[in-house]
C-alpha cells in the first residue's frame, strides 16, 4: 500500500508548489493504527509513506529544514507522522514500513545546485534510515515538472549509503537496484514480464518504458517489477473523488499480480488523517473478492498427469506438488531432456466450471518459461509467454466447462519447475 499524504491533502492538489504554509497541515484525527488495521484486513504486507513529496514538506521534524510538521499546528508542532506509522506497524505482525523521499523539492533553495542539494538530500535519508528502525523499501523516482532547474541527482551515492545503513532494504527506482518500476501508473505489467533485466540498459527518468514493462529474458540482473496504481483517480485525497469500482481493481490485480509483479496500491489518507470509509469498504470488497476467487482450487480434487517426472515416482518432484499448499519450494519437474514440449494435465471425474487458470513457477530457482498454452477438452482457451511467480489467465468466456485441462510448456530457458496450478471461478 502506498500512502500519499501531506500538504496536498489540504490544498486539493496533486503537485504542491513548495510555497504552502505549514499551518495548513492539521490532520486532527490522524490515527495510524486505523491505517495499519485497514492494511492488514486487506491482506497487504507493506506500507510506503510519502515522507516528503515534491512540495518539500516533511512529515517528520527534520533538523535540516523548517518546512515540516514542526511548523504545523498539528500536535502543537510536536507531531511526527513517520513515527506514528512505525509505531502502529510494530504493534501489528506482518506489516512492514517503506518510505518515499522525493528527489524533486520545490521548496528548498538548494535545489538546482548539485552539491549543496545532494548533501541536504543525503542528510535527510540518513535521518529517516537511522531514526525509525527497519525500513523494508525505499522508493526513488525522477519525477519533476517542466521548466525546473537542471539538477544532477547522485543516485549511485544515495544507493550505496542506503545499503550501508540498512543492508536488507529493497531499493525501488526506474533502474533498481532491487525493484524496478513497471513503466506506467495504471498498475499494468506487460503481457510478457521477466523479472530479469539489464541494469546497464536502464537509467532513472530516461529508461525505455517498453523495456521496463517486459523485462529481458537475457537480463543479468534480478529486478522484479512493481506496479503502482491508485484506488482513486488521483494520488492524494480529494473530497470530490471516490474509489474505483471493484471490477477495475480486479482488472489491475489480474494485470499486475497475475503477470509476475507486485501490486503497489495507493490509498490516500484524508484531511482528518484517516483512510476514508469509502476506501476502507472498497478494500474489504477487494480482499473478499480475491478470497472468493482463489480460496477454492478445483484442481485439488482431480488427478494430475504429467509428460514425465525427474527421479521417477519417489524422486520428490512429482505432480502432487502442484496442488499442495507450498507454492514456493515444492514443485513438479519433467525429465531434463523435456526442456520444451513438456505438459501437465488435470483430469477430473466430473465436469468442472471455471474461468481463471493459475500457473506458478518455483520462482526461488529462477524464471524459466518463455511460452505456454492451455487446452480444455482439446480446445485451446489461453496462450501466453512468461509465467514467473504467478500467471493468471482470465478466460474470454465468462464460464468454461470441461473435464481435462492440459497446460503445455512449449519453450523454456531451462527445465520448467511448476510449483502450483489452480482452476478457479471468478463470479465478478
Amino acid at each position: 500500500m502506498f500512502l500519499h499524504f501531506g500538504v496536498n491533502t489540504f490544498t486539493d492538489s496533486e503537485w504542491g508548489t513548495g510555497y504552502e504554509n505549514p499551518a495548513i497541515f492539521n490532520p486532527v484525527g490522524l490515527d495510524a493504527n486505523q491505517w495499519v488495521d485497514t492494511t492488514a484486513e486487506a491482506g497487504i504486507s507493506l506500507m510506503i509513506l510519502t515522507a516528503k513529496h515534491h512540495d518539500g514538506f516533511c512529515l517528520w521534524p527534520s533538523k535540516y529544514t523548517h518546512h515540516s510538521v514542526a511548523r504545523s499546528p498539528w500536535k502543537n508542532g510536536h507531531g511526527d507522522v513517520v513515527q506514528e506509522l512505525v509505531n502502529a506497524a510494530k504493534n501489528h505482525d506482518g506489516i512492514d514500513v517503506g518510505l518515499y523521499l522525493s528527489p524533486w523539492d520545490r521548496h528548498d533553495r538548494r535545489y538546482g545546485h548539485d552539491l549543496p542539494y545532494n548533501e541536504y538530500y543525503v542528510a535527510q535519508l540518513q535521518e529517516l534510515l537511522n531514526k525509525y528502525g527497519d525500513v523494508r523499501e525505499i522508493w526513488f523516482d525522477g519525477a519533476k515538472g517542466s521548466n525546473v532547474p537542471n539538477m544532477s541527482y547522485y543516485f549511485s551515492d544515495w544507493f550505496a549509503m542506503v545499503k550501508e545503513l540498512q543492508n536488507s532494504i529493497n531499493i525501488f527506482s526506474d533502474a533498481g537496484p532491487d525493484i524496478r518500476w513497471v513503466g506506467n501508473e495504471n498498475g499494468f505489467a506487460g503481457n510478457t514480464c521477466w523479472s530479469t533485466i539489464n541494469r546497464t540498459s536502464l537509467s532513472i527518468v530516461n529508461a525505455s518504458i517498453d523495456y521496463l514493462n517486459t523485462g529481458d529474458p537475457k537480463g543479468t540482473d534480478w529486478l522484479p517489477a512493481e506496479c503502482d496504481a491508485s484506488i482513486r483517480k488521483g494520488w492524494f485525497w480529494h473530497k470530490s473523488q471516490s474509489p474505483k469500482k471493484l471490477s477495475k481493481l480486479l482488472d489491475i490485480y489480474y494485470n499486475s499480480v497475475g503477470r509476475n509483479c507486485v501490486l503497489l496500491l495507493n490509498v490516500p489518507p484524508n484531511s482528518t488523517g484517516l483512510i476514508s470509509e469509502s476506501d476502507v469498504q472498497r478494500l474489504k470488497e477487494f480482499r473478499s473478492a480475491i478470497d472468493t476467487i482463489f480460496g477454492t482450487n478445483l484442481a485439488e480434487k482431480c488427478f494430475i498427469k504429467v509428460s514425465s517426472q525427474r527421479g521417477g515416482k519417489d524422486g520428490g518432484f512429482g505432480p502432487e506438488n502442484v496442488i499442495d499448499s507450498d507454492h514456493l519450494w515444492t514443485y513438479w519437474v519433467p525429465r531434463d531432456k523435456e526442456k520444451e514440449d513438456s505438459w501437465i494435465e488435470i483430469r477430473c471425474n466430473k465436469e468442472l466450471r471455471f474461468n481463471v487458470i493459475r500457473i506458478q513457477e518455483a520462482i526461488g530457482l529462477g524464471q524459466r518459461i518463455k511460452r505456454h498454452e492451455v487446452y480444455v477438452d482439446g480446445k485451446k482457451v489461453a496462450e501466453g509467454t512468461t509465467v514467473g511467480y504467478k500467471r493468471l489467465h482470465k478466460l474470454e468466456k465468462k464460464v468454461v466447462y470441461g473435464q481435462i485441462v492440459r497446460i503445455k510448456f512449449l519453450e523454456s530457458r531451462g527445465v520448467p519447475l511448476i510449483s502450483s496450478i489452480g482452476l478457479h471461478y471468478d463470479p465478478f
